[in-house]
């Protein structure tokens, strides 16, 4: 090609002035840039967070106006941003589009296989209506723990008595492959509960399914089956549930749940139990095991999870509300039992762990770390179902000496609940309304070898506005470790068996 020619020259000129401006030469650069000493105003906020060397890239977009604490702070009108992410030596530039940052997955990858154990600094500089401006830079932590590679959650709308249209997902959070695990189309648009990893082994999990003809299907190595272990006795099938480390016992509650409108200010709903027990699934023969401190029809038992070691069961207690509509007065305590995984038996007293009359709290939701060290729960004001107390926050007891953190780096004014580990015992996810109060939004955190937690971060999106078009929850989020291997096709085949 003749590049004198003129008409190759005039071509070329208004091909690029049509074409978007991805390529270097038709993207502004900052010049002239003007220092200021704060940090930039990005959502999400990933500024001095901690996350594992495996995560997909930390996409982010400038914002006219910052979100923190829920006022709103007036900030420039953003052209376009220019981005720089280094470690060791090592640094890529964001992809340059509007007021995104989005960089590039292999990239990325390269950046935090560099940045283990070290610190990622991000510079970000904006073109504004007054010029170029550059903020103060900020770091990201990078561990070298990493994290259980797959996400499992409910996308639900934030209603209040109803329900439509959900859906069970997986999300690799390596990258931002999605995929759907059931959904209203296999259910019969019926309600499910979320998908429930076993802590020890990736290919055993379940789901449970409400309704006539439903139950809870057991995913056990791609294989899938329904299990109805209701008896007669019991007041409900299981609601709450969860694996023992050997995969061979579940522990489940059964729940008469009321849900119901406040009258007071302020309140949207209050969901409450009027009856429950707790109950251990014997998988590997088909039988229930009982103890009747743990099926007391004067007391409230829900919320049951094995130990670490599979030898004691942690569960939430509460006595009967003098009155059904008292809901306001009732407070859980978190207790535990001893069980025996050879014999199948319990041991013949109960352990009050944390005294919920006594600390002026309601306990609910109790995780266990795999590795033993630490146990999560919520505390919130009264009651069972935190997810529509705005007061709710995660609280961290250390198994080793009773310590309880109340975890304030990792609480928001909104409701902060549905808590899981990761296998290491090193992250957990949780479902946080911080951002608007209605909509539960998945959070990682990482806990140290010293047990110091770290701040919160959001599950990273392909695109920054996500979050803002998005209009469903992510319900009880759940750690695996690899994608489990059924199908929607294969839950609906399992449940009309």
């Amino acid at each position: 090609m003749n590049i004198k020619n003129p008409i190759y020259i005039l071509t070329a000129l208004l091909w690029c002035m049509a074409a978007p401006c991805t390529l270097p030469s038709c993207t502004p650069s900052p010049h002239d840039e003007r220092a200021i000493s704060a940090h930039p105003p990005i959502y999400p906020d990933y500024i001095d967070v901690t996350v594992p060397c495996n995560i997909a890239p930390l996409n982010f977009m400038l914002l006219d106006s910052c979100r923190a604490n829920h006022t709103v702070h007036s900030g420039p009108t953003v052209r376009a941003i220019y981005t720089v992410a280094e470690a060791r030596g090592f640094s890529i530039k964001s992809h340059r589009k509007g007021n995104e940052a989005i960089f590039d997955l292999k990239d990325w990858k390269r950046l935090m296989d560099h940045a283990q154990g070290a610190t990622v600094t991000v510079t970000v500089s904006a073109l504004t209506e007054t010029g170029w401006i550059k903020y103060r830079p900020f770091n990201i932590n990078v561990s070298k723990d990493k994290i259980d590679p797959y996400l499992t959650y409910r996308l639900i709308e934030p209603d209040y008595e109803v329900f439509s249209r959900l859906s069970i997902m997986e999300r690799n959070i390596e990258d931002f492959s999605e995929r759907v695990l059931c959904d209203y189309n296999n259910a019969g648009n019926r309600c499910m509960n979320c998908h429930t990893h076993s802590p020890s082994d990736g290919e055993l999990s379940f789901l449970y399914v409400r309704g006539e003809g439903g139950g809870m299907v057991l995913n056990d190595h791609g294989k899938l089956r329904l299990l109805d272990f209701k008896t007669s006795d019991m007041v409900s099938g299981p609601v709450y549930a969860q694996f023992d480390p050997s995969g061979r016992y579940l522990t489940f509650s059964t729940n008469v749940i009321i849900p119901a409108f406040h009258s007071r200010p302020g309140k949207r709903l209050e969901v409450f139990d009027t009856k429950s027990d707790v109950y251990v699934y014997d998988i590997r023969n088909d039988k229930v095991l009982r103890s009747p401190l743990l099926a007391d029809s004067t007391r409230l038992e829900t919320f049951p999870t094995f130990g670490a070691d599979g030898k004691s069961i942690y569960y939430c207690v509460a006595g009967m509300p003098a009155r059904p509509t008292a809901v306001d007065s009732v407070s859980y305590s978190l207790c535990r039992i001893g069980f025996d995984p050879a014999k199948g038996t319990f041991a013949s007293t109960v352990d009050t762990v944390v005294a919920g009359i006594r600390r002026k709290l309601s306990v609910s939701h109790p995780r266990v770390s795999p590795d033993g060290k630490h146990l999560l729960y919520t505390a919130a004001a009264y009651g069972t179902f935190p997810i529509w107390h705005r007061e709710s926050d995660l609280q961290m007891i250390d198994l080793t000496n009773g310590k309880i953190d109340t975890l304030d780096i990792v609480n928001s004014p909104m409701s902060d609940t549905y808590h899981s580990w990761s296998s290491s015992g090193r992250w957990f996810v949780f479902a946080s309304k911080r951002d608007d109060g209605l909509y539960g939004k998945p959070y990682f955190a990482h806990v140290s070898a010293d047990g110091k937690v770290s701040k919160p971060f959001l599950l990273p999106q392909k695109s920054p506005s996500f979050y803002d078009d998005n209009l469903k929850s992510f319900n009880v989020p759940d750690l695996g470790k690899r994608p489990v291997s059924f199908s929607p096709a294969d839950v609906a085949t399992a449940l009309h068996k």
